[in-house]
Order: C-alpha cells, then structure tokens, then sequence
C-alpha cells in the first residue's frame, strides 16, 4: 500500500474540489453548525452514514479538506479508483486494517483530518447502527482529538435507502436541505462507543429542533395535507362503516370551527366522545378555530374527571346526546355541544367550505379560514396523564411537540399512501391522539377508528374488512386478539405496534405464531407526545443490520437525545449502565399545566427525566428495566416488581396469552419500609411460592410476603396496570 499521503499537487485538488462543491451547492444546500469550535490540528472524523454522498457532504460543511477512509473494494473499482486516488482517499480492508491504521495516524499526526464512518456500512432503516471500535485503535496511536458529525435530513433523499432502494427516487424539493453538526472534541481516552453514540443523538436532537416545519401549527399542517387529494378517505367510522374523504373531514371541521370562534370564548374546549369519526371532525375544528383541544377521559371516576376540568379552564365540551346518557355521573361544565343537534345545521356551511377547499391553492385557503402558519411552542394539545401512580398531570403539548412526534411516527415505520392504521386507541391517551387522530390527519394515512379496543373481536372484523396494515395496541388488547380473533382476519396487517405497558416476550412469540404479525414494542410517555422508540421488522435483505430485538423497547425515534444517569444523584452513567432514562427532543413537553414544581422535578435544563430505568446495548436498542414507581425501597435495596413478575411467570408456567394473572404491588411496612404482596386471579399457596422463589436464586429482600387472591387485575381503559386501584387492593386486608 503506496498511499502514504496525497500525491496529487494540492492546487489540483483545491481546484477539482471548488469546482466539484460550487455544482453540488446548486442541488443541496448545506448548512454547517460547530465548524468555529472544529480542532485546529489533525482530528479524527466519526460522522453518522445514510447516503452515497456523504462524503461530498461533509466537505461542502468543512473549511478544511478532509481524507476519508472507505473499504478497498470501493477504491479498487474500475470506475472510482482514478477518482478515491485523486483526492487521497485512504483504502481499508478486513486483511490490511493494520497498514490503514498506520497512514491514519500518520496523516492525523501532519495535522490532516482523516474521517471514518464507525458504523461501517450504510443505515437501510434510518436509524444509528453498531459502532465499530477500529476508531478508537487510530485516535489513541495518534493522539489527537476526536469530533462527531451529525448529518441530519439525508434519510429520505435520492441517495438513501429509504422506500428500500437507492437512486429512483424523485427530489422533495430542489436545493436540498441538509444541516451537518460537528460535536465537541473528545480526548482519544474518552471517545468509547458509549460516548461517541450520546455525541452522535445530541447532535441529531441539536440538528433535528432547526427543521423549519417544527415551527408550524397543527391546524396548518391539516389544511395542507387534506386540502389535498380531497377525494382520498381518510377515516372511516368502525362502528356504522360510514367514511369521510379528506375534503369532508376539512369542510365539516372548518364549519363547526366557525361556530365555535363565535360562541365559545375560552382558549380551551373540553372533546368528550369516543374515537370516531365525529371526534376527529370535533378534534380538527377546535384546531382550526384556534383554541386547544381537551380530550377528557371519560373512564375514570368523577373527582379525577372535575380535577382535569377544573385544571384546564374548562367551562364548554363537544359530545354527543348518546354519549351523554351513558355517562351517568359525568360532571359536565356549563355548556355542551351537541353534535348530532350541530352537524346537520352546519351541512350548507361545509358544502361551501367543501367547494372552497377543492378550489383554492393552500395559501389562499388558510388565509380565508384564518389560521395562522405559525404554533411552534405555543400550546396546541391539552392530555392528562391516566393517573396509573396518581393524581392526573396536565400535559400541554405544543404544536412542536405534535408535529415532530407525527412526523417520527412516519419516518420510523415510513407508512405509505396505501397504508391503513386499525385506530382503536381512545383519543384522550397519547398514544391515540398523536397516531391515530394528528398523524391521519397531518399525512393522509387513513385511520379506521372504533371506540372500545377491549372488543377485539369486532377489530379483528375491521381489520380484515378494510385490509388494515398496522395494527396499534397493548398488551392487554393483545391478549384480546388472541382469544377472539382468527388469523385470516389479520392477514392484512404487516406488524403491530405495543406500547403502554411492557410487553412480555411470550406473548409476542405466540401472537407472531399464531398470526404470523410481528408485534413491534415501542415506549414512549404523554409527556413526550408519546412516541420515544419502536422496534421495526427485519428488513430480510440486511441481516447485518437489526431493526428489533426481543424484550427491548426497540430504538430512539429521529431527533431525540438520550442520557442515562444515576437515579439518586443525577450522575450521568455510560449508556449501557441501567440507570434513571432522561430524554430531550422537539417530541418532549415543556412543563404539566400551572404545576411548576412538578415540572422542576422532572425537566433540568431541558432534559425529562423519564421516571424509568433503562440501558441501551451496543446496538442502540433501549431496554427498559422498570418504572421507578414500580420498585421498592425494602431494607435500603431497589427491588424491581417487574423482575419478580417474570420470574413468577416463568416458575409457575403461566401464559399471558389471556388476561392478566398476575401482578406484584406493595404496602407499607414498619421494620423495612415496604412489603411485596403479589395480587393474582388464581388460588396461589404462599410458602410455595416463597420456597420457588427462594430456590430461583431470588435475594430474601425480594421474596413477597404474601399473595392475595382477587377477582381481577384493575387495568386503565389505556389498557395500563392500575396501579393505584392495584394498591389499594393490597392494602385493603
């Protein structure tokens, strides 16, 4: 290996290079953020790799040339080699790593900056693949700094895999835009894989809160997507088959808009209606007048229902007269909107607006119905938390929040036009307000709404009748399935989407068996709009590059950071320690409502602190251990109820393909703080239990000290555990 520097005179490659980056500024324009903080010296380059261009990317956003090292049969190929020769490139190879290494350090110790991509090959999903440690081999022989580089907006374009292919795709938008971020210089001692990845996500975060749509309003981005295609369907009613294309949803929903700018003065407007078609129209109108929609849990007990009330102003809610006689003891506010007595005086209104929509460009629609282009942080989406550990928090969305939350939920899974999401989530939990109300609504994917998902047999109807692709669940709705549903009426979905709860690997295994559907964990939290990561199917043609793992939570969504710290402390810990998750991203809440000391508690200089133990593995794939109020402090020790739960499973050969069985919970003891109990649907002996557990290997500290029998496992209507109620039961004898 002759390549010991560049040989071509540097004039002639200054010059080849001006030429080649003025031609390549006139498709793509790239934006550079870090260069004044760049090392004046050599410096090892570890950017992210998505596309056949990033190269040429890096140097349009770096003053200096740089020297990359790319693998041998890409410099030896007839056709680049006159080229990767040309401008110094360095060969490396799986025989000859070693001589590589050594012109590296060389050209790092001359004060070049050599570049390497530590993922080794080109992400086909999107997302952050296995660091490879050959990096760390030149940076330490060096002795000179590292730096990361992130390139953000690549996923997507012409010379990425997304759409599973390269190339055939058509530009979204001429001159191209794309941010790199160069990072802080690390010491060669300090840049492990576990830094260098929290590097490489806060730089994606940095990079990702610049996109120009995060600056924009929900009602906006509805009007755009629905004022377009207008006669595509984009939601269909479960419970009567009746559908609304894209020009009725919006000319129905800017109807009753009108009429709620000119009755209803409050900023906030309380929605209390099951998901349904005549929720989306409710949910959009309250948009498209400006003022926040409020989804009220309408399942939980009446003093929780008047604190959220109370909390959030409210003093006028959208129902329907049948929603209203079975909510006996609601405590509805002063004024109710009645949509079956509206609707119908509205119809001449929507006609017009249903005319206007198909007739008028986007800018000139917006201007007459009167929406401002402009949310961004501004309140868009009041939730409550479902109260599971605890009085329900206000947690106020913003129209940042919601916006890049859809568009994460979009890129990760990359839905297309054909698409249909089974949407049985209630509307007042995050998970199905974000994907199956905003994201339909925003993207066009049409969404096939039904009010209860514990009636899983009639979802499974749905689901085959309209040939759903994705399916969006918990656990517990899961287990529903799997009693009621056959499995020719889930051939249409290409996998299902959990979240809510953990779920346990053996259900997921006899789902998939039992359908063939791949059930995908993802995690998230209201306070982070919610999506925070998904596991996604295999891509078969890329073994090398897993996009699920069983038991994780799978990976980070686009543009959010991750830390891990010490739960006591605040300590930061590598990131495949487990330790308390703390997030920061467009996608994470900025406070709970009126509640600064609650908000204090949780968010420090932007970070959330989740309230979960986690770690990620090498990977990147996030495993969540447990929530901290699903531990036990007994004796001074951490004892994770989670953990007992599993090992209860596992000993006694309970399955959770049905209904859940068993849960462990806690009360309070004198002598040690707290005691386990475990609550359970079947006739369980304590000292056999004990004596399994104890013959597990379990410490004593997590032996529970007693089993109560009860009739059923209290679960929310977000098919959460109750925690509260679950509690309560333990401590009632």
């Amino acid at each position: 290996m002759s390549t010991s520097q560049n040989e071509t005179p540097p004039l002639v490659v200054w010059l080849a290079r001006t030429v080649i980056l003025f031609f390549f500024r006139l498709v793509y324009k790239v934006t550079a953020r870090g260069v004044a903080t760049l090392p004046e010296g050599g410096f090892l380059l570890l950017p992210n790799h998505l596309t056949w261009i990033d190269a040429i990317i890096l140097q349009a956003a770096c003053p200096r040339p740089i020297r990359f090292i790319v693998w041998d049969h890409y410099y030896n190929s007839r056709r680049l080699a006159p080229i990767m020769r040309f401008f110094g490139v360095l060969p490396i190879s799986n025989t000859r790593a070693k001589d590589t290494m050594k012109l590296s350090v060389e050209a790092l110790k001359r004060g070049e900056i050599v570049c390497i991509f530590p993922e080794g090959s080109l992400s086909r999903s999107g997302t952050l693949l296995r660091l490879q440690r050959g990096y760390e081999i030149i940076a330490r022989q060096a002795k000179t700094p590292v730096v990361a580089a992130w390139m953000d907006q690549l996923w997507g374009s012409i010379f990425s895999y997304r759409g599973g292919r390269f190339f055939w795709k058509w530009p979204r938008e001429w001159r191209y835009p794309i941010t790199v971020a160069f990072g802080a210089s690390l010491a060669p001692r300090d840049a492990g894989i576990d830094v260098v990845r929290q590097h490489f996500l806060a730089l994606g975060e940095q990079c990702y809160q610049e996109r120009a749509f995060l600056r924009g309003s929900l009602a906006a981005a509805a009007l755009r997507c629905l004022s377009s295609d207008g006669s595509l369907t984009v939601v269909v009613d479960g419970m009567d088959g009746s559908s609304l294309t894209r020009t009725q949803l919006l000319a129905a929903s800017i109807a009753l808009s009108r009429l709620l700018r000119a009755q209803v003065p409050e900023r906030r407007i309380a929605i209390v209606l099951p998901s349904s078609k005549g929720a989306m129209v409710a949910n959009l109108a309250v948009m498209l007048a400006g003022k926040v929609p409020v989804n009220l849990n309408f399942t939980a007990g009446r003093a929780s229902i008047e604190a959220c009330i109370r909390k959030a102003g409210i003093r006028c809610a959208i129902t329907a007269g049948v929603v209203r006689a079975k909510l006996k003891d609601f405590p509805w506010p002063e004024r109710e909107v009645l949509l079956e007595k509206i609707i119908p005086t509205l119809k001449p209104s929507a006609v017009r607006w249903g005319i206007a929509a198909k007739l008028l460009p986007y800018w000139l629609l917006r201007r007459i119905v009167g929406i401002s282009e402009k949310g961004d942080r501004e309140e868009a989406f009041l939730l409550f938390t479902s109260g599971s550990s605890g009085e329900p928090k206000g947690v106020a969305l913003t129209h940042r929040n919601l916006l890049a939350n859809a568009n994460q939920f979009g890129e990760m899974l990359d839905l297309g036009p054909t698409d249909v999401i089974m949407g049985a989530l209630p509307f007042f939990h995050s998970f199905g307000a974000t994907v199956c109300l905003i994201f339909p609504m925003t993207a066009g994917i049409k969404v096939v709404t039904y009010p209860n998902p514990l009636e899983t047999g009639k979802c499974a109807d749905l689901i085959e009748a309209h040939k759903a692709t994705v399916m969006l669940a918990t656990p517990t709705f899961l287990r529903g399935y799997m009693k009621r549903a056959e499995p020719h009426q889930l051939r249409s979905a290409k996998f299902a989407v959990t979240g809510a709860e953990k779920l346990p690997d053996e259900l997921a295994l006899a789902f998939e068996k039992r359908f063939g559907v791949p059930v995908m964990q993802g995690y998230g939290l209201t306070e982070t709009s919610p999506a925070a990561s998904f596991n996604l199917p295999d891509n078969p043609e890329v073994a090398d590059q897993p996009t699920s793992r069983l038991g994780s939570s799978g990976k980070l969504v686009a543009g959010l950071a991750a830390e891990i710290r010490d739960p006591e402390t605040d300590a930061p810990l590598s990131l495949h320690t487990t330790g308390m998750l703390w997030l920061k991203g467009p996608n994470v809440f900025d406070g709970y409502l009126d509640d600064p000391a609650r908000t204090a508690d949780v968010i420090k200089d932007g970070w959330f602190r989740t309230g979960d133990l986690a770690r990620f593995d090498e990977d990147g794939f996030l495993f969540i251990e447990g929530r901290l109020s699903r531990f036990s402090k007994i004796g001074g020790e951490m004892v994770p109820h989670e953990t007992i739960e599993n090992k209860l499973v596992e000993l006694l050969g309970l399955t959770s393909e049905g209904e859940r069985i068993i849960m462990l919970t806690s009360t309070p003891d004198e002598a040690k703080g707290e005691a386990l109990v475990i609550l359970t649907t079947r006739p369980l002996d304590t000292k056999t239990i004990r004596d399994q557990l104890t013959a597990a290997g379990l410490p004593n500290l997590w032996i529970p000290k007693r089993i109560q029998q009860v009739e059923k496992i209290p679960i929310l209507a977000s098919g959460k555990l109750d925690l509260q109620a679950c509690k309560a039961l333990a401590e009632k004898s």
